[in-house]
């Protein structure tokens, strides 16, 4: 089982990674549940979702000791790190989060997503970089599932733009190696 949290700001595209996991694991035929929480503004403001992927039963969707979070900002990491449980992974956006880790009985995994994401020409996948990198460490789903549920995800009018999501996946998970 998976437990995992994915936090930033509105924007940020942290919605549709838990939402590309979530649909990842069904094609995968585990059991899912995505859950989004959002902030009172539309953009920037604070979004965060809880994803769950097993091949047991979900007893309950809600996620109070993570075993992965996603932090795409300071205030998401500040919030979601001290809930991890021990053991768990940290997976931070550096470009954006100056400090490091405050735990050592996680994981700590720090990604200069928006520096990689540029670098491939396009900032706006820096959550596919992070998304990457989430694979290769976790391995919660895999790659091709993912990119099945990234044609569901990403509107039709946008895939055109799946060739470069693909490069920022792969590009995170080198990072790692």
């Amino acid at each position: 089982m998976a437990e995992m949290i994915f936090a930033g700001f509105g924007g940020q595209g942290v919605m549709s990674m838990g939402m590309m996991v979530a649909y990842a694991g069904m094609i995968e035929e585990k059991n899912v549940s995505w859950i989004p929480s959002y902030g009172p503004e539309m953009r920037g403001g604070t979004a965060n979702c809880a994803v769950v992927v097993t091949a047991d039963e979900i007893g309950s969707p809600i996620i109070t000791e993570p075993d992965v979070v996603v932090a795409m900002n300071l205030p998401s990491m500040t919030k979601f790190e001290p809930m991890l449980k021990p053991g768990g992974m940290l997976i931070y956006n550096s470009s954006l989060i100056e400090r490091e880790g405050g735990r050592d009985d996680i994981t700590v995994i720090a990604v200069p997503a928006n520096d990689l994401a540029s670098e491939l020409g396009n900032t706006r996948v820096a959550n596919m970089i992070v998304m990457g990198t989430l694979l290769a460490k976790t391995k919660v789903v895999g790659i091709d599932s993912i990119k099945k549920a990234l044609r569901q995800v990403l509107p039709v009018h946008r895939h055109d733009l799946l060739g470069v999501n693909e490069d920022a996946m792969k590009r995170g998970a080198e990072y790692v190696k």
